[in-house]
């Protein structure tokens, strides 16, 4: 009992780790917050703008709708995975990374610490960019099943997981420019998961390996809970998927990790700047 007390102060710990760290660069994270704001706006506008451009032929509307629930769960989920990949930057940067690696604590620990700060931290990100966008865009949320797209963000919150432990190797074996290589895992799944648009008007091959993407699933039953208010029970096909994909990702994503650790440690790849 003592040693789950332990593994349990532990995990805490590193969540504090992280959240003292967003403290610290507070300016950084108002930046960021701008940005993804900005960013989501822009993307969102181009609803109003093809409205515009059309001669008023369709309900743009609609398509501000279809764009803004894709832009906030991709937001969502990509907070995930860049908050779990960037800390292995921040800590080369910090200059503690060797301590922590080599600190005698379980890496499930660790990474379970890492993990639920991003979360925790992503769902409050993306609660703001919702907040602003329905205030801008005057988005009535009476019908939308609020309860069954934020259930969709937790199981895919998952197989992000998995997948941001697994790209978090990359800034750990490559100092210099690992953390930008994480950029071509993001925009893959980007390209094939149906953020901006349906999957079908991908290629075949892509459409193809958009069934691999479990942000297609999240996606689209987030999509179709906040514009059709589609009851949770019915969001069945678009939750099992998902959580099939995360039970797999998460324990392949800590064995890819193991091996990479052990790797760095072998090899001296730990060294305190990137």
């Amino acid at each position: 009992m003592s040693t789950l007390a332990h593994e349990f102060k532990a995990t805490y710990a590193f969540m504090e780790r992280n959240a003292n760290l967003v403290k610290r660069y507070w300016t950084w994270e108002i930046v960021w917050l701008v940005y993804s704001i900005a960013n989501s706006l822009s993307v969102s506008y181009i609803g109003l703008g093809m409205q515009q451009l059309s001669g008023n032929q369709f309900d743009g509307r609609y398509l501000v709708l279809y764009l803004v629930a894709g832009t906030l769960v991709w937001r969502y989920l990509s907070i995930i995975f860049y908050w779990i990949t960037d800390v292995i930057g921040m800590e080369r940067w910090e200059g503690t990374i060797e301590y922590t690696l080599m600190a005698p604590i379980h890496r499930i620990t660790h990474m379970a610490g890492q993990t639920l700060f991003a979360v925790i931290y992503s769902l409050f990100f993306t609660g703001i960019i919702l907040i602003v966008t329905v205030l801008l865009f005057n988005i009535d949320m009476s019908n939308a099943n609020v309860g069954g797209a934020a259930l969709m963000l937790i199981v895919g919150s998952l197989s992000f997981i998995g997948v941001g432990i697994m790209g978090s190797i990359l800034p750990l074996l490559f100092p210099e420019r690992g953390s930008q290589m994480t950029h071509v895992l993001i925009a893959l799944l980007l390209l094939v998961s149906g953020v901006y648009y349906p999957v079908d008007v991908l290629p075949e091959i892509l459409q193809k390996l958009s069934v691999l993407s479990p942000a297609t699933y999240v996606i689209e039953g987030a999509r179709r809970a906040f514009l059709e208010g589609l009851p949770t029970a019915d969001l069945w096909p678009y939750i099992w998927p998902t959580l099939i994909m995360g039970i797999f990702a998460i324990p392949a994503g800590l064995w890819v990790f193991e091996q990479a650790e052990r790797y760095a440690k072998r090899t001296g790849k730990l060294h305190r700047s990137g």
